[in-house]
């Protein structure tokens, strides 16, 4: 029991009769509820602790009696903890409501926290679990949810005026629970300020050899721990408002032992210590602000009380002396707290905000944040705001945010705003940069609140805030819809002083909102092309989302544009665009009218010379600003449409409303925007958010067919996918009503018919056409027409349009069409549109013929005829595809090559499946297969797009770096000097390179070079094309672009089911290693500079061997003896490089060849001890057939290093090769060895076996152990480990017999440290594998599958037989056997 429990308690009743202290929480309904609920004699069990905060309130009157089951539970605990501890502490005393003499007191309701478990609070069992003391009341009552902490703190704090040495040392305690520790210090030590450092350094000392103190309160997951952190901060917040409350804050050392304690503990080496003394720290600094602040308040009361007394009286008078006498005991309280802040600030705050855990850090941060809102005018000011501008540059996102909170507070402080300023102007730039760049969208959604609170009181530059507004385009939905708020401050701003001085009408006015939300719109894009896009002469600046917008259409018609993307996130926000009508209003007016007006000088007028009416100037729109409000109308449209879909209520109306406002201004618009693509392909969009019955219900079929022709015109002279792409879409919602489907048959024919007709008489007049010469302008409106005709085909079946003959009075466009195919032969780049399309148009003509064909049980002579003609045609086509795709005897464009291999993918995907059961013997098959010669064609072809999209990214984004010197700037050599590295040619892109802007072409590119990729990789999911042909995709791991990495991983799912679940694991390895090769050699012959891609490349790779499950079981893996045999050909493999270096004196590619060993390591994730051990002992064979020189300091063999230490760790897991430190038993008569094997005692066998003997150097080899590198040089090597460190030593045998002994040790190959042996220990070992085993031990030999030839066997060495002469006689009888 503590010192403080052991006071006596008699005397606290009297004295808390004479406090007046207002309690937390107090309220008069409640205490007359508790005295109603006293009247009963009934006593309360003790878990039933609903109304602990108002315990002991009943009238003073009333004598209290204690009652054993009212106690509270840190008292009960603390008794049950230590049985002959004194009497308990007797209840408190009712007292009457007192008078408020500090801070305002916090009512808060403590209600039982932990009453989900049903269970009281037990100290024995919290020290059980936690082994942490439950002695300490206090430490009790914040850890037991049903304590009334009011109540032990006002025990405490009346305990503290009688024995304050015990009541400290008490708290101090508290404060070491707390931290997860249960020593104890006395009431001596607690006071002793000087030796506080040397009793931390003790408990410091002593936790640090306790296993059992890792997990303290704070970070601990357990149940009891769950609300710690918040009942932590309320005991302290309650411990320094009551001490305020009743002087004690300022008359007794309470605070200032507290600080003198928790300070050093602060900077612990202990992160128990550290973290939570720091947050009780930050705790009492954030109670000492709240009380700061009542003090201030307190003092201006008073302040004014003096003023109006002198004022009243004209002098001092006995009134005044009172209030002087207020003032001095306020202004002692004002020193005493701003002594506390400040010492709390100096000596936790400012050392832990910078701490090396990011927990500590955001918390200093966080109780910054509530500074500023608990004493705002002494924290706000630069000295404290300056920690927040500096924790901006925090490594981890959750300090940033936290930061970026706090100062969201700091500005919601108006009357402090000028304080602010300063930082302002400092940080101001910073703070911009991350809302445009940081990692973490939170983080960047939290700084746009904060730039918005700053800009409101008008300390941003017009320019910063145009660059804040460029995040309404931003790809991020969150971003977009956090900045909305400011675009609206700002589009607000620009109205008001647009219409400065002016008088318009409501209709007006939102058309003036109108102009002014497109020219900003207009104004940022432009600045946004500036910034990511590099300017290109050929793209029109009128339409700033023209060039992204192309993009997008040609990548997903669906996608939408960064206008539209803006006008979902300003949609609440600004009320124009969600006016549809208002804006078709302003569409539908002549700008152009107004234009030509403002070229007169004369004034301006209602009307044009010529009848039209003249827009005013206020919402007159210039080219680009209408393109906008054309974007902003069609986004518009689609938002309204979506809301009321999603709604479910009211769609009907709104698609109505639209649809009777869009038949009357439709087309007008078809007629004002024809002759621009961008423009007229957002007005082709409009039809499909209508209701196109509506033409049927009012009767208006001459309408529906004006529309019709509308679109039909648009597709018959615009020949760009930008308008082609939503003018088939609309084609295709208009043949969807079959309402219509008279008016939709007849102009859908009357199209098609339109379309064979312009082909027909674009060739007209000539013939073979394979061959004949057309000009440039010829060439480019074939290519219009093919397009047309492809664009078409993808939504509407056109094979009757084209073998459609008239009864053979004229030809069939199918015959056209492949005539034209066939001089993709010829390569003329300015026909790669038309070939490329007639390509396109041709497998669509298969796909739909298919479709359409009859059933296979079809026995009509019609039905095999037109299946035959199906066959042929196919057949003709896939001969023609591989001929331009993958053949040699042609001169293809690569556009062209590049269509042809994604239709001959397509083609080979759909009809890749097996034929039907049932089908007839005789009925023809739809099924094709590749050959294999054409699938290592389409194999090389894929490299080559690969190399070629390789080259694109370095001219886009060159870079040149040294050789690889990891991160030293020199290179890694064997000798004492390093060598400077040399510059080595232009590497592939890094990472962050490719992230850098790009432009619409090279969005394109990248575009059509995925489309490649993911049709290849189709190929390879449908069972088209064998998956042991995707080493190119594998090869090129991390060194592209994303999607393709996204490919890969594809290609490695692929891998592992065909390895576990197809059983195929000798493939797949195979196909492993061909990769691992393949992208290895990019960094030994320089093409690449860092092994990083390659080690991404294994990680992935090895997720091929098993199949994990719930809670990361093994649900599958592949066979062991194809993971050996894949580690074992590498190693070979890359052995041959390091032997040919080593043997060329290149030391510098050696060194690279061996960071390969970095790229086995995630190999060894599913490896066996016995396959471990094969492993090792190869890589040991291949080392020494390279003869290379191992030095224990050089740097460059660490991954060999690395990778045998891990095969050594799995070895050790099997109990045969773990070495000598994890076994118990000892031979008899021997001392301890140094890491020699030690052989475990087990009971004596029936029958001894034969003496093993050592193996001679010609050892029989098995049918399974791995070959060598080079079999002729590998006769007499030897596979058993420990005997080739025998023959290293033998080899040394010409020089002096001292020599051949130091050599020994000199000359070893080092190992990892678990495996290092001294040469006693070798030879030790060794003899023990000749001599006869002895009747109680039985060892397992790591050489069992070599055969042993008789050898005369070495006899164990005497335990006074030094190393020298057990190597000696090693030495000699290996001569006697050579001999």
């Amino acid at each position: 029991m503590s010192d403080a429990e052991a006071t006596s308690v008699a005397p606290r009743r009297s004295q808390r009769d004479k406090k007046q202290v207002e309690r937390f929480g107090s309220d008069n309904t409640k205490k007359r509820k508790r005295a109603e609920e006293s009247d009963s004699d009934t006593p309360e069990p003790a878990s039933d602790l609903d109304d602990q905060d108002v315990e002991g309130e009943e009238d003073d009157e009333e004598p209290r009696k204690p009652k054993p089951k009212r106690k509270t539970a840190s008292s009960a605990k603390s008794k049950a903890a230590k049985p002959k501890a004194p009497p308990q502490k007797k209840p408190r005393i009712p007292k009457t409501a007192p008078v408020k003499t500090g801070p305002k007191a916090i009512k808060r309701t403590r209600k039982p926290r932990g009453g989900d478990t049903g269970e009281p609070f037990d100290a024995e069992k919290l020290a059980k679990d936690t082994h942490i003391s439950g002695d300490n009341p206090l430490f009790n009552a914040i850890v037991n949810s049903s304590a009334n902490l009011q109540s032990t703190i006002e025990d405490s704090l009346e305990s503290l005026s009688q024995s304050p040495e015990h009541t400290l040392a008490e708290l101090i305690n508290c404060i070491l629970r707390c931290c997860g520790c249960s020593d104890t210090v006395n009431s001596d030590q607690v006071t002793d300020y000087d030796g506080i450092v040397d009793v931390l350094e003790d408990v410091t000392e002593a936790l640090k050899n306790d296993d059992s103190s890792v997990v303290y309160p704070v970070s601990s997951k357990l149940p009891m721990f769950r609300k710690f952190r918040k009942s932590l901060t309320e005991f302290f917040e309650r411990l320094v408002f009551s001490s305020a409350e009743s002087d004690q804050l300022y008359n007794t050392e309470l605070m200032r032992c507290i600080q003198y304690w928790v300070t050093p503990m602060s900077s612990s080496q202990i992160r128990g210590f550290r973290h939570t003394s720091t947050i009780i720290a930050l705790e009492i600094e954030t109670a000492l602000a709240d009380v700061a602040a009542s003090v201030e308040k307190e003092a201006e009361v008073v302040s004014r009380q003096r003023k109006g007394e002198r004022k009243r009286k004209g002098g001092a008078t006995g009134g005044s002396k009172e209030l002087d006498a207020k003032a001095n005991a306020i202004r002692e309280k004002r020193t005493k707290v701003a002594e506390y802040l400040k010492d709390f600030v100096d000596g936790v705050f400012m050392l832990r905000y910078r701490d090396t855990d990011w927990a500590i850090r955001m918390e200093c941060v966080h109780a910054l944040g509530n500074w500023f809102q608990k004493y705002p005018s002494h924290f706000l000011d630069s000295t404290y705001l300056r920690y927040i501008g500096w924790v901006f540059s925090d490594e981890n996102m959750h300090v940033r945010l936290e930061a970026v909170r706090a100062l969201e507070d700091a500005y919601e402080q108006e009357d402090y705003i000028s304080s602010l300023q300063s930082f302002t102007s400092r940080f101001k730039t910073r703070i911009i940069q991350m809302a445009t760049s940081d990692v973490d969208v939170s983080v960047r959604v939290s700084v746009i609140q904060v730039l918005r609170s700053i800009d409101r009181h008008g300390l941003l530059e017009d320019e910063q805030r145009g660059k804040l507004c460029l995040l309404i385009f931003d790809e991020d939905p969150r971003i977009r819809k956090g900045v909305s708020g400011f675009v609206k401050g700002v589009w607000e701003d620009d109205v008001s002083e647009r219409l400065t001085g002016k008088k318009l009408s409501d209709g007006e006015k939102r058309q003036a909102e109108v102009k002014s939300l497109a020219s900003l719109l207009v104004k940022w894009g432009k600045a946004l092309d500036k910034l990511t896009i590099r300017e290109d002469s050929s793209e029109d600046e009128g339409s700033p989302s023209k060039r992204m917008g192309g993009v997008a259409s040609v990548m997903d018609p669906e996608k939408k544009g960064r206008t539209a993307l803006a006008v979902e996130a300003l949609w609440d926000e600004v009320d124009p665009i969600s006016d549809w009508e208002g804006l078709l209003d302003l569409l539908l007016l002549d700008h152009s009218a107004a234009a030509e007006e403002e070229e007169d000088e004369g004034p301006p007028s209602s009307s044009s010379p010529d009848g039209r009416t003249v827009v005013d100037a206020a919402w007159r729109l210039n080219e680009a600003e209408e393109a906008i409000t054309l974007e902003l109308f069609t986004g518009s449209i689609r938002k309204a449409v979506g809301e009321a879909t999603a709604a479910k209520k009211g769609e009907d109306q709104v698609v109505s409303d639209i649809t009777r406002a869009l038949i009357k201004g439709l087309p007008r618009l078809f007629l004002k925007h024809q002759g621009d693509e961008s423009r007229i392909a957002d007005v082709l969009l409009l039809p499909s958010f209508m209701n196109l019955e509506t033409y049927l219900d009012m009767r208006m079929i001459a309408a529906y067919e004006h529309l019709w022709g509308d679109v039909t015109k648009q597709l018959l002279t615009h020949s760009s996918q930008t308008v082609l792409v939503p003018a088939v879409a609309a084609i295709q919602k208009f043949t969807s009503v079959t309402s219509l489907s008279n008016t939709n048959n007849a102009k859908i024919l009357e199209l098609e018919e339109e379309l064979s007709t312009s082909l027909r008489d674009a060739i007209a007049g000539r013939e073979e056409l394979d061959i004949a010469a057309f000009t440039e302008d010829e060439s480019l409106a074939l290519g219009h027409i093919c397009t047309r005709f492809a664009v078409l085909a993808k939504v509407r079946n056109l094979v009757p349009c084209l073998e459609e003959d008239e009864g053979g009075k004229q030809s069939r466009a199918y015959d056209i069409l492949t005539a034209l195919a066939d001089r993709g032969k010829l390569g003329y780049r300015e026909e790669e549109t038309m070939v490329s399309e007639t390509l396109n148009l041709l497998a669509m003509h298969i796909i739909w013929k298919t479709k359409s064909s009859p059933s296979r049980g079809s026995h009509t002579s019609g039905d095999k005829k037109t299946a035959e003609t199906l066959l042929e045609q196919r057949a003709a086509l896939v001969q023609k595809l591989i001929e331009f795709a993958v053949g040699t005897q042609s001169n293809t464009a690569e556009a062209v090559k590049r269509v042809a291999f994604l239709n001959l993918m397509d083609l080979h995907i759909l009809f890749s499946q097996k034929p039907e059961e049932g089908t007839e013997a005789g009925a023809p098959s739809l099924s094709l297969h590749l050959d294999d010669e054409v699938q290592f064609r389409c194999s090389e072809f894929v490299q080559k797009e690969i190399s070629r999209f390789k080259d694109h990214l370095h001219e886009s984004y060159p870079q040149t770096k040294g050789g690889e010197t990891d991160g030293s700037g020199v290179e890694e050599t064997d000798g004492e000097h390093p060598k400077k590295g040399k510059k080595a040619k232009p590497q592939a892109v890094d990472a962050d390179k490719r992230k850098l802007p790009k432009t619409a072409a090279d969005l394109q590119r990248e575009h059509v070079f995925i489309r490649v990729m993911l049709t290849f990789l189709r190929a390879i999911h449908a069972g088209a094309v064998h998956y042991k042909h995707c080493i190119p995709f594998l090869a090129n791991y991390a060194r592209l672009i994303e999607p393709f990495d996204i490919c890969s991983k594809t290609i490695a799912e692929i891998l592992r089911n065909e390895a576990i679940l197809a059983e195929r694991s000798e493939e797949v390895c195979q196909v492993i290693i061909a990769a691992l090769q393949d992208a290895y050699k990019l960094v030994l012959e320089g093409e690449e500079n860092s092994k990083e891609p390659s080690i991404a490349l294994a990680k992935l790779l090895a997720t091929c061997f098993i199949i994990r499950g719930a809670q990361l079981s093994i649900v599958g893996k592949i066979d062991p003896k194809s993971v050996v045999n894949a580690h074992t050909t590498l190693l070979s493999w890359i052995g041959q490089y390091i032997a040919t270096y080593e043997k060329n004196g290149n030391n510098k590619q050696r060194n690279i060849a061996a960071g390969f060993f970095k790229v086995l390591l995630p190999l060894l994730s599913n490896i066996e001890s016995r396959d471990a051990l094969k492993i090792k002992a190869h890589m040991e064979q291949v080392l020494a057939q390279a003869k290379v020189k191992i030095t224990p300091a050089s740097k460059v063999w660490d991954a060999q290093r690395a990778y045998e230490k891990r095969l050594t760790t799995m070895m050790s897991k099997d109990k045969a090769f773990a070495p000598a430190k994890g076994r118990r038993g000892k031979r008899k008569g021997t001392g301890a060895s140094s890491g020699a094997e030690e052989v475990e005692s087990e009971p004596e066998p029936p029958a001894p076996k034969k003496p093993r003997p050592q193996p001679q150097r010609k050892s029989k080899r098995l049918a399974h152990e791995p070959e060598p590198i080079q079999s002729s040089d590998q006769e007499g090597m030897e596979t058993d480990t420990y005997s080739d460190k025998l023959t290293d030593l033998e080899d040394e045998e010409e020089k002096t017999e001292k020599e051949d002994e130091e050599g020994i040790e000199q000359d070893e190959p080092e190992t990892p440290k678990a495996t290092r042996r001294t040469g006693t220990s070798r030879n030790k070992e060794a003899s023990q594998t000749t001599s006869s085993p002895s009747p109680s031990r039985k060892r397992p030999r790591m050489g069992e599958d070599v055969e042993m030839e008789d050898i005369e066997p070495v006899p164990p060495p005497a335990p006074e037989q030094t190393q020298e002469s057990v190597v000696e006689e090693v030495v000699v009888r290996r001569k006697r056997l050579r001999a």
